[in-house]
């Protein structure tokens, strides 16, 4: 026992003597031998890391592995195919079409085409060739002064604060270049948006930032001030996001930097403060009145909601809410639980909020069974990187999709998961002014730029391929899925779709309401979020 434990400082004690004997042969050999039994000394000292302290020394070197242990994963273990939460395939996709290189790959797949998920497009045999300078969607049409046509990919909201000053320049100056929105994130509107005067949609989220009275409620004034400006297209009230949905968060007052304070407008000195909920609205009702109210002050400017999906009665509740006061949103954003560029708590992470898939076919079948499917747009967020993740979200009822990750690879992200430390190594998602120069702003705005052409280009060629002239004709009949036991059948045969007006039938000879919209449809009330309590 006596000899397992000597063995144990063993690599610490041998530095003592071998700085002596080294010491007349070099004395930086023996310095440097020396530091290492100081270091080893503190170790044996300290009483906070018990690895260091039964391990002099040695035990450093958990530690450093530990701190390395996400790039040797992701460069060495790691597999090409191995989401976690981005495949390597799928960023060296991004990487190549943001610099303009070739992304083709060699030699055939390396899926396992026969694994239980497989998906692939129902190609045609007389295929087209699309234009996807034509890849728009008009928003607002029938109830906006302003209506937006707004491309099939944009910028999903990502606030200045958790991304840095360059890093917002370079995407708003990327989406000016090519013609697309840049969603502002809840944190508002700051200096660095206005800067190339790419298009923006505000995003409106419960701290009310950028538009707040000093109490944090809503300030239709300052909201005005904002909103009727020429590059603001279209406003967004953030509902729930899919990073960590029903949670709320906290900008430390160490963080809140004046450039932060005068975007938002908070003080500085204090938290910055997002409540888990809105205070403008309690109810269904009341939201939509919100919505209006939105619509007049911005001149009559598209106005939505973007939620992740939970509670699904709740959602029905907004849905019965339109039909009763005639009041729509222009658009709602289905966010999915996959997460995002925002932090969050494990549980919220992992098991909090409605996957992407599962929440938009529930969201475009209930606004297709109410009748109201025509006046909504529904754009989708949620890991959507390529082309194919574009085309699966339009067949599963979206008009556009949004992405945040997939733009912050193109500014140069490598997925170290460190956007929380504010220690990003290619200064994307901190605040640190040397680590955010990395970023040059002409450079980076290219490969945004670039990304996103490419991507569009690359739509066009899967929409031409199932013979289709837009993105819209794709269907859930044009994707096949590999379901258990081997078999494949289209994604038209696998869900549940809803006919026009479903919801609404009262003959008693029509189709009964499948589940779990019946259930979900009659236990929902305008009154109240969800299920009335008895």
């Amino acid at each position: 026992m006596a000899r397992q434990s000597l063995s144990r400082y063993l690599p610490w004690l041998v530095t003592a003597p071998a700085a002596v004997v080294v010491w007349p042969l070099s004395a930086w050999a023996g310095a440097s031998l020396g530091m290492l039994f100081v270091l080893g000394w503190i170790d044996y000292k300290q009483t906070k890391q018990a690895v260091r302290r039964n391990y002099p020394l040695t035990g450093r070197l958990r530690y450093a592995l530990e701190y390395i242990r996400p790039e040797l994963r992701q460069y060495f273990l790691e597999d090409d195919e191995e989401k976690l939460p981005f495949s390597r395939n799928q960023r060296a996709m991004v990487y190549a079409r943001s610099k303009v290189e070739n992304d083709k790959r060699g030699f055939g797949s390396i899926k396992d085409m026969y694994a239980t998920g497989t998906e692939w497009l129902a190609h045609s045999l007389q295929p087209v060739q699309p234009d996807p300078a034509t890849f728009r969607i008009l928003v607002g049409a029938g109830q906006c002064a302003q209506p937006y046509s707004l491309s099939l990919l944009n910028v999903s909201g990502m606030s200045f604060g958790a991304l840095s000053p360059n890093a917002i320049k370079a995407l708003n100056r990327g989406a000016a270049l090519g013609g697309f929105a840049h969603d502002t994130g809840e944190g508002s509107i700051s200096a660095h948006h206005r800067e190339h005067g790419g298009d923006l949609i505000w995003q409106i989220a419960s701290g009310y930032f950028g538009c707040r009275t000093p109490d944090g409620h809503f300030d239709p004034e300052r909201f005005a001030q904002q909103a009727l400006s020429p590059q603001v297209k279209m406003i967004e009230v953030k509902l729930s996001q899919g990073a960590k949905p029903g949670h709320g968060g906290v900008l430390p007052k160490a963080k809140v930097s004046q450039e932060i304070a005068d975007a938002r407008g908070v003080p500085m000195g204090q938290d910055c403060v997002s409540p888990a909920r809105h205070s403008a609205f309690s109810t269904p009702i009341e939201l939509l009145d919100f919505v209006t109210q939105l619509r007049q002050l911005s001149g009559g400017k598209p106005v939505g909601i973007k939620l992740c999906v939970g509670q699904a009665a709740e959602w029905f509740s907004i849905v019965k809410a339109m039909l009763a006061t005639g009041q729509t949103p222009d658009f709602v954003v289905v966010d999915g639980a996959e997460g995002g560029t925002g932090a969050a708590p494990i549980e919220f992470a992992d098991h909090v909020g409605m996957p992407l898939r599962d929440g938009l076919r529930l969201v475009h079948n209930s606004l297709l069974g109410a009748g109201l499917r025509e006046r909504i747009k529904i754009g989708a967020s949620g890991k959507v990187i390529s082309a194919f993740d574009i085309a699966r979200c339009l067949a599963l009822g979206a008009d556009w999709c949004n992405s945040g990750r997939g733009f912050m690879f193109a500014l140069g992200c490598i997925q170290s998961r460190s956007c929380h430390t504010d220690h990003c190594p290619t200064g994307v998602a901190t605040q640190d002014p040397v680590r955010q120069r990395a970023i040059v702003v002409t450079d980076k705005a290219e490969r945004v730029y670039y990304f996103h052409a490419n991507t569009l280009h690359a739509l066009a060629d899967l929409v031409g391929a199932a013979g289709l002239s837009q993105p819209g004709d794709i269907t859930p009949h044009h994707l096949m899925v590999r379901h258990a036991h081997g078999h494949a059948k289209s994604m038209a045969d696998s869900t549940v779709t809803l006919e026009h007006g479903q919801l609404l039938a009262t003959d008693p000879a029509a189709p009964a309401l499948p589940s779990p919209f019946a259930e979900f449809w009659s236990a929902s009330s305008v009154e109240v979020w969800g299920v009335p309590t008895v």
